[in-house]
């Protein structure tokens, strides 16, 4: 099994900065792309950043030049990094990690999510 734990939510003020973590144990050989979604009140879920294991990264357009996806590969982590924040990302983010298990075999994980909200 396979367990991904996320940290970092919180509440903050418009143009203010968190950090998202999330942690992945179990039976892991390699982890290789890591990703962050979020889904706000009443939306679908939406890919927010994307980290392959060689650290090529992808954004979405809504938070290119705001947030920052970096992962440590000896840790099994990935980061978001989240700046100039404002009242429209608030949303439960969450973490998805593509595994491969000591078997062989690949699973997709999800993260119980943190939320994330932003307020003056």
């Amino acid at each position: 099994q396979v367990q991904l734990v996320e940290s970092g939510g919180g509440s903050v003020q418009p143009g203010g900065s968190l950090r998202l973590s999330c942690a992945a144990s179990g039976n892991i050989f390699r982890v290789d792309v890591m990703k962050w979604y979020r889904q706000a009140p009443g939306k679908e879920r939406e890919l927010v950043a994307g980290i392959t294991r060689g650290g090529s990264t992808n954004y979405a357009d809504s938070v290119k030049g705001r947030f920052t996806i970096s992962r440590d590969n000896a840790k099994n982590t990935v980061y978001l990094q989240m700046n100039s924040l404002n009242a429209e990302d608030t949303a439960m983010y969450y973490c998805n990690c593509n595994v491969v298990r000591l078997s062989g075999t690949t699973g997709d994980y999800w993260g119980q999510g943190t939320q994330v909200t932003v307020s003056s």
